[in-house]
């Protein structure tokens, strides 16, 4: 059974720069997916060569870019996924494609190492390895520190992501049933980018929500809904936070989710959601801060949405925290539930399963998107999965969104032949 193709609706509207709201699961269960989607070999070796700082041709990354997001659209599509993106096609990693659209950053540093690493040396070993031996931008080292005032320089290269991504939509009318695209969150610059220049985080996060909300905004005005990534809000516990009481960690959360609102302050709240998550690592993650000491931290957010991994082997039961701490009435759940780091594909009836568990907590169907647990491509080159399994894994999100629809909605959820 495949469904029927849509044409006009939320995307039209933001073709025409009007921002939809969040889209909800109205009479059957949508499907989207985290952001990052894997990139062609010959894009990722010229990413890594310029993130190493060898001479590449920017005309031939910027050529071939764009054709990767001409195919990641389509693609998309053919896998059945509702609400895209452009699979941060453009960038080489979900935050380091900031150096060089903010000022005062320069220098490098070495990222501490995470906890649930440190604790298993034969793990480590291999794990470094593993790193090593990939053609990938790295995310574990040589990270910029601010030594300067940190400000968005200008909103040009924001602005031609935007216009690039609604061009190829306008050459797809009612590809998605709405788009959306991503970016960080000033917790996650705030750590792996590390502070010189200000006197304290407090000043440091200001400066940092105050440049991306020129990004947020943009964004938005361009007719998209933002997505806000924001690992910080889990991942740190077990990184900048591993040898602090978790009280310290909880209280960051709240600053950074406080500096996120006041970015967000032009911004309604239906146009954005909150991905969260404990890193995309395939690593023991058994030093995780449970969801249940931060989740009520996060629901101060001021958005419409928030993205969290249900499917992983160890969050896949933190689903329940949300009969003890429930979202606001206006908001919508992307639960994950494909797993972004492993080759399983998984069959549609356990992605169903996973589904219904998940709605039975939220109470309301209509307010779950299905998702992934994260990203499958954060940094251009980092991904696990191999490109065709991503796709056969998303078409198996669509395969069990369907199958939960058939219960969860009346009439088999408006699934038809296309």
């Amino acid at each position: 059974m495949r469904r029927r193709r849509r044409t006009g609706g939320p995307l039209a509207a933001a073709c025409k720069g009007r921002a939809p709201a969040l889209q909800k699961s109205q009479s059957r269960v949508l499907t989207t997916h985290t952001g990052s989607l894997p990139r062609p070999p010959a894009l990722t070796r010229l990413y890594v060569e310029r993130a190493r700082g060898e001479p590449v041709d920017e005309a031939e990354i910027d050529r071939l870019s764009h054709e990767a997001l001409r195919a990641v659209v389509a693609a998309q599509r053919s896998a059945g996924i509702d609400i895209g993106n452009n699979g941060e096609q453009q960038r080489d990693s979900f935050f380091l494609y900031l150096k060089s659209r903010l000022s005062g950053l320069g220098g490098s540093w070495e990222r501490p190492s995470r906890a649930d690493v440190d604790r298993y040396p034969q793990f480590k070993s291999l794990w470094l390895a593993q790193h090593a031996a990939k053609t990938q931008v790295s995310a574990l080292g040589g990270m910029p520190k601010a030594i300067g005032a940190v400000r968005y320089l200008d909103d040009r290269a924001i602005t031609e992501e935007c216009r690039a991504f609604k061009a190829v939509l306008a050459d797809n009318p009612g590809i998605f049933v709405e788009a959306f695209m991503t970016a960080p969150s000033p917790g996650i610059l705030a750590t792996a980018v590390r502070n010189e220049h200000y006197d304290t985080l407090a000043g440091y996060l200001d400066a940092l929500g105050a440049a991306l909300q020129v990004e947020y905004e943009a964004i938005v005005d361009n007719g998209f809904l933002l997505q806000v990534d924001a690992p910080d809000l889990a991942l740190e516990r077990h990184v900048t936070f591993k040898d602090r009481p978790v009280s310290e960690f909880v209280a960051f959360v709240e600053q950074v989710v406080d500096t996120i609102n006041r970015s967000l302050a032009n911004v309604p709240r239906d146009r954005v959601r909150l991905h969260v998550c404990w890193g995309n690592s395939e690593s023991p993650h058994d030093c995780d801060v449970p969801l249940a000491d931060i989740l009520p931290a996060l629901l101060g957010a001021n958005v419409g949405g928030l993205v969290l991994p249900f499917a992983n082997s160890r969050h896949a039961h933190e689903y329940r925290c949300l009969r003890r701490h429930p979202l606001a009435d206006d908001q919508v759940l992307v639960a994950g539930v494909i797993d972004s780091l492993t080759n399983f594909v998984e069959h549609p009836q356990v992605v169903a399963d996973r589904i219904e568990r998940i709605a039975a907590v939220v109470g309301d169907p209509s307010r779950l998107i299905a998702g992934t647990d994260c990203g499958f491509d954060t940094s251009a080159g980092w991904g696990r999965v191999a490109a065709d399994v991503v796709w056969a894994k998303l078409e198996s999100l669509r395969e069990g969104a369907r199958l939960a629809s058939l219960r969860l909605f009346a009439q088999g959820g408006g699934y038809a032949a296309r």
